[in-house]
């Protein structure tokens, strides 16, 4: 067994505790975990699996974090390799300067920014990791769908010494149906979770490829996928692509969170979405993501930023 421990500098402002949370949604989440204090989570890295525990040390404006990593042998450039990951699921280098800027005079984003300012928008490690997160909730709450993803982590996912990393597509391809029937999914899920598994090894379905695809080709890519929805795509597009101007207009309980937000007398449905999201389109992931740690502030889960001025916001 190997040990590593090195220091990331974020781009501030940064907290880790908001960005983790927006990123596991649900305090019973497996795969990524938050003590209070420390950010935990397996990754493949190599031939082997590694443990990697993450703290914030300083201020939100001087960010910097502590990376313990706990791994075994086979595992070539443990620093790259987790840094990569982590920059991808702690959003450490995204510059929401402009955001910042715009909500400043903004009478409903002002406080809502400021309330969970040094958050980062997370993604998934991989957009296959995305795809298999939006099956499981698909037409479930997202208590359930959670539930649903920790079995497959547990049963499929690589094991280090405190958990299982999230299953790569190779370690669900030669899986059946009915095993991922004994954790809870239905049929349908398991055999779309599975095809989607096979297509990614045999290189027929190419998830990496949607990176060069603009948004409408990219929904139509996955779309054309069996089992794979609006939803689903374009919660792909903003948890997996990290393109944070994509509001998953389907999605209920975002919708919900929405109209709440913004004091609607009326329901929203998906064009309505859209419409009242126009004065701040380039950023309608992140109002997505604020308002999903806006709902977990209400449960006592996270805790916002005094709501009083910052100087230099």
């Amino acid at each position: 067994m190997a040990r590593y421990r090195f220091m990331l500098e974020p781009r501030p402002p940064f907290r880790l505790d908001l960005t983790v949370w927006a990123l596991r949604r649900q305090p019973h989440n497996l795969v990524d975990r938050w003590d209070g204090h420390s950010y935990r989570r397996v990754l493949p890295v190599g031939a082997t699996a590694a443990g990697i525990e993450v703290t914030q040390r300083g201020s939100p404006e001087t960010p910097q974090l502590l990376v313990r990593v706990e791994t075994g042998h086979g595992a070539g450039d443990v620093k790259s390799s987790v840094t990569a990951a982590l920059q991808r699921l702690l959003g450490l280098d995204i510059d929401l300067g402009a955001f910042y800027a715009l909500a400043h005079d903004d009478p409903w984003l002002a406080p809502l920014a400021q309330r969970f300012r040094g958050f980062k928008p997370p993604r998934f490690t991989t957009p296959f990791e995305a795809l298999v997160n939006a099956i499981a909730c698909q037409q479930l709450s997202l208590h359930v769908g959670i539930l649903l993803l920790n079995r497959l982590a547990q049963r499929f996912g690589a094991r280090a010494a405190d958990g299982h990393a999230f299953p790569v597509p190779a370690g669900l391809a030669r899986r059946r149906v009915d095993s991922l029937r004994a954790l809870g999914f239905s049929r349908h899920k398991a055999q779309t979770v599975i095809d989607v598994a096979r297509g990614v090894v045999r290189g027929e379905v190419d998830l990496e490829r949607l990176t060069a695809d603009d948004d409408t080709a990219a929904v139509e890519h996955l779309c054309a996928l069996r089992g794979i929805g609006r939803w689903s795509a374009e919660y792909v597009l903003l948890r997996g692509l990290g393109r944070t101007h994509v509001f998953p207009g389907d999605d209920v309980g975002a919708r919900n969170n929405l109209h709440r937000w913004l004091q609607r007398t009326r329901a929203l449905d998906y064009d309505g979405v859209q419409r009242v999201l126009k004065p701040w389109r380039p950023y309608g992931g992140l109002i997505y993501l604020h308002l999903l740690l806006d709902g977990l502030a209400r449960k006592g889960l996270v805790t916002p930023v005094a709501e009083t001025p910052q100087a230099g916001y």
